[in-house]
């Protein structure tokens, strides 16, 4: 056995307020408390000075896509493009530097580009062919709903050409030749781009990610190659998400004893996104002539969610729309009302696998509360809100003020007893916990934030909610050592009542301390990740700690 003492900063915990210090042995918080009683810790074999930084629990991203977030990293990464015009240029810089291969690229978001001109409107299958020629190319959407690809991906994955002549791709062909896409990586790019991800993650200070892979081959290779990582001392966990809908409860048992994900859930999509007017919709989109797709029937909701519950199998939605959303519901009515028909205790057992709907950003008010009855937990992503809600955003574009104002309330899924988990969704937005949280407490519409100790619960405990655990996401004495050193700046004392005030400064309160989460305020950065009470991340600022004798030296 051995202890590492860390000292000199300020501990998140709810077991002391005013911890300054915890020890760390085998892998396990020994011992949480203040200078005055480290005696208490007992033996110890290094200390490390935490010069004031401050500690808390290790953050879960509850929603990623681990090889699609790792090739912007290590390749094509199209978020600053200003137009298309720009998008193609970077493209074509890419094809001169990487002169073999598909060309893999993500990122453009043409809602963010000028509305006329040479820089407006999306590229077309025609300008990527004159940048990259007879290469296959995958230009991917922010959203990744939708991508323009090469005449040469087009032939590959066996699509009529006729068909997409502005190379522009949406909905199952879109999945068709993004799986071709996969395939044409190869499985050691893919690995490089994942490890890229992961080690990005750790520096952020994630602890844990929850993989949300496409139900088809290529969606099962990449977790396969993911869930490899598992053991490595120092590696981000990963829990296993499979899209892949199952019609009984022995199907459901063989696909995760076939490919060894941990539920059935993630992107199983029964719509799409806004951006590419693919979210399943009850009215009409206000700037197209559709209400979006629907990719799930209601018979495969209910009978995905009663078969999974028969196996004691989390599961789990994709669903965005308002129609979407409403679907899932409705889904649960119908298979509690199938359930029941077994004996009394399915209903409880339905709530009690912690059942998951991701983004969930169009949610009606009867729908709130039968989300808590159901004991869901919503999967959101809060830098969605940031990036494309507001009077003058994407969501307006698509839907109109009204309707685009009433989405993202975290506080009414919070008020309605909803377990809320906070996730990126990366690479659709960057990983990064306390932009998270601020754009959770300081959304863009008012009345719709959550306080930021709810904000970190969400990103902490919340992911292990989410993943089905009771436990999890605190520092106490006892639990794991997930957590994170972050040098922050100066710290007060979130309020107990955010309709009282936002902050307070009381020590009497017995709040833990947390950095300011107001705009503009400058947020914390990471200085050192532990997972497992292993060494996960470290920028190299805290002296002694990287030769310490954690788990796994």
């Amino acid at each position: 056995m051995s202890t590492v003492l860390f000292r000199g900063g300020r501990v998140h915990t709810p077991d002391d307020p005013a911890a300054t210090a915890l020890a760390v042995t085998d892998g396990i918080i020994s011992w949480i408390g203040g200078e005055h009683s480290i005696t208490a810790a007992g033996h110890v074999d290094t200390t490390v000075d935490l010069d004031g930084a401050l500690v808390v629990p290790g953050f879960v991203d509850a929603h990623v896509h681990s090889t699609d977030a790792g090739l912007p990293l290590t390749g094509i990464d199209l978020t600053a493009a200003t137009g298309r015009q720009h998008a193609l240029a970077l493209l074509a810089a890419a094809a001169r530097d990487q002169p073999d291969g598909l060309l893999w690229a993500h990122g453009w978001d043409d809602t963010r580009w000028p509305a006329a001109g040479a820089e407006a409107g999306p590229p077309t299958g025609a300008e990527i062919d004159a940048v990259v020629g007879d290469r296959p190319a995958y230009v991917a959407r922010i959203d990744l709903h939708s991508a323009v690809v090469s005449r040469t991906l087009l032939v590959s994955a066996g699509i009529a050409e006729g068909d997409h002549a502005d190379g522009r791709v949406v909905a199952d062909v879109h999945q068709r030749v993004r799986a071709t896409a996969k395939g044409l990586l190869g499985a050691d790019r893919r690995a490089r781009a994942q490890q890229a991800f992961l080690r990005h993650a750790a520096a952020a200070g994630i602890v844990e990610v929850h993989e949300a892979a496409i139900g088809d081959p290529a969606g099962e290779a990449d977790l396969a190659a993911l869930l490899t990582t598992r053991d490595r001392p120092g590696a981000v966990r990963v829990r296993g998400y499979l899209a892949a809908l199952v019609g009984d409860e022995d199907e459901a048992r063989a696909v995760l004893a076939r490919t060894g994900a941990d539920a059935l859930g993630g992107d199983l999509a029964v719509d799409g996104s806004l951006g590419s007017h693919t979210a399943a919709l009850r009215e009409p989109y206000r700037d197209a002539s559709t209400s979006g797709r629907r990719y799930l029937t209601d018979e495969q909701i209910v009978a995905h969610l009663e078969a999974c519950t028969r196996a004691g199998i989390q599961a789990g939605f994709h669903a965005i729309g308002d129609a979407a959303v409403g679907a899932v519901v409705d889904g649960l009515r119908r298979a509690a009302e199938r359930l029941a028909g077994s004996g009394p205790a399915w209903r409880p057992r339905l709530a009690g696998l912690a059942h998951r709907i991701e983004h969930a950003e169009m949610v009606g008010r009867a729908e709130f509360t039968a989300l808590g009855e159901f004991g869901l937990v919503a999967s959101v992503q809060p830098r969605f809100d940031e990036a494309w809600g507001g009077p003058d955003g994407m969501y307006a574009r698509r839907l109109g003020a009204a309707r685009a104002g009433a989405m993202n309330s975290f506080a009414d899924l919070a008020a309605a007893g909803v377990a809320l988990a906070f996730g990126s969704d990366a690479p659709v937005t960057p990983v990064g916990p306390w932009k998270a949280m601020r754009a959770a407490v300081h959304p863009r519409t008012d009345g719709h934030g959550v306080s930021p100790r709810a904000a970190l619960t969400a990103h902490t405990r919340g992911g292990h909610r989410a993943a089905g655990r009771r436990s999890g996401g605190q520092l106490t004495a006892g639990a794991p050592a997930d957590l994170v050193v972050a040098d922050s700046p100066a710290l007060v004392r979130p309020a107990a009542d955010p309709t009282v005030a936002r902050w307070s400064t009381d020590p009497r309160s017995g709040v833990p301390l947390l950095p300011d989460l107001a705009p503009g305020a400058r947020l914390p950065r990471t200085v050192a990740t532990l997972v497992d009470g292993a060494l996960a991340h470290s920028d190299g600022s805290l002296a002694g700690l990287e030769e310490a004798p954690l788990r796994g030296r």
